[in-house]
């Protein structure tokens, strides 16, 4: 009985140290991806401000293929809307443009119902370099409790890193096919 005791007591130990290290972790995040596009920033940024184009380069239009999707507002101006309901790996959400700097930057409110509930910030930079323009995709917000937790299991900025690598890519393929086309 004593060494069920102190296993219980270590256990607890140690469930407390972790719980005690989540919490000094930051209270903000920002995750971030860039890639160079063969195309001027007037050409990106269209793809990026219209949120009807996203079907044509985001990493997350076609995880459910039942997505229902809606629109709101002049897509490409402030206050254009799009929320999506969609399967267990895309869950339901929105987003709304509440800044836009053409053709340099656009800021989204991102506003995630499921599978979990969190409300962030997506931005795009799109920087002039030589003969190609930067495109950074960020997003950046709040880091809960449960968030700070679960980034002690699982490396959220290669997940989230990932998918932004992957909708660059896309997002680079669209822009220089156009320019392509011209």
């Amino acid at each position: 009985m004593k060494i069920v005791l102190v296993l219980l007591a270590v256990l607890a130990a140690a469930v407390a140290a972790l719980l005690v290290y989540a919490a000094t972790r930051p209270d903000t995040f920002r995750y971030e991806r860039r890639i160079g596009i063969k195309a001027p920033p007037e050409k990106i940024y269209p793809l990026i401000a219209d949120f009807g184009l996203w079907r044509g380069w985001s990493p997350y239009e076609n995880r459910d293929p039942e997505m229902k999707r809606s629109y709101s507002g002049t897509q490409g101006s402030v206050g254009a809307g799009y929320a999506w309901s969609g399967n267990k790996n895309i869950g339901t959400g929105s987003m709304k443009l509440v800044e836009a700097a053409p053709p340099s930057r656009l800021v989204m409110k991102l506003d995630f119902i499921s599978p979990f509930e969190a409300h962030n910030r997506a931005e795009f930079t799109l920087t002039p370099k030589g003969d190609e323009t930067e495109v950074t995709w960020a997003m950046y917000g709040p880091a809960t409790f449960t968030s700070k937790m679960m980034g002690l299991v699982f490396n959220v900025d290669r997940m989230v890193g990932t998918d932004f690598e992957t909708g660059l890519a896309a997002l680079k393929a669209e822009a220089e096919k156009q320019g392509e086309e011209r």
